[in-house]
């Protein structure tokens, strides 16, 4: 079963920086892609905002991140890592990361597909603050 672990959330002022990583066990990892979800209170679906292919050649990013999150992976230690500029208010959220999901990758990011049953981790908690 795959299991995930996310941390690096914190509390942040407007305009600062965090990096999440999540590592992943269960699965051979550089065979999937993988993906960062968050969740707004009161919101009950995760929403994709970044993932990248098993290769690490292709990226995508929702339009509410795109500019200021990079997404990127070390196959070798099975974590994947989302660097976080430019941090807004409207990003406080809990994050989440998935893999080995039905499908595409960017079908999430674009919010044409929802991940709804998953084995979720705790999430890592980011609050920004204006």
């Amino acid at each position: 079963q795959v299991q995930v672990a996310e941390s690096g959330g914190g509390f942040v002022q407007a305009g600062g920086s965090l990096r999440l990583s999540c590592t992943v066990s269960g699965l051979t990892f550089d065979r999937y892609d993988v993906m960062w979800l968050r969740q707004t209170p009161g919101r009950t679906p995760r929403d994709g905002i970044s993932c990248i292919t098993w290769n690490g050649y292709n990226s995508y990013y929702s339009d509410s991140v795109k500019g200021r999150f990079t997404i990127s992976r070390d196959n070798a230690k099975n974590t994947l890592y989302l660097q976080m500029n430019n941090l807004k208010p409207e990003d406080t959220a809990m994050y989440y990361c998935a893999a080995d999901f039905p499908y595409n990758c960017g079908d999430y990011v674009t919010g044409a597909r929802v991940l709804e049953t998953y084995n979720w981790g705790q999430g890592t908690q980011v609050t920004v603050s204006s």
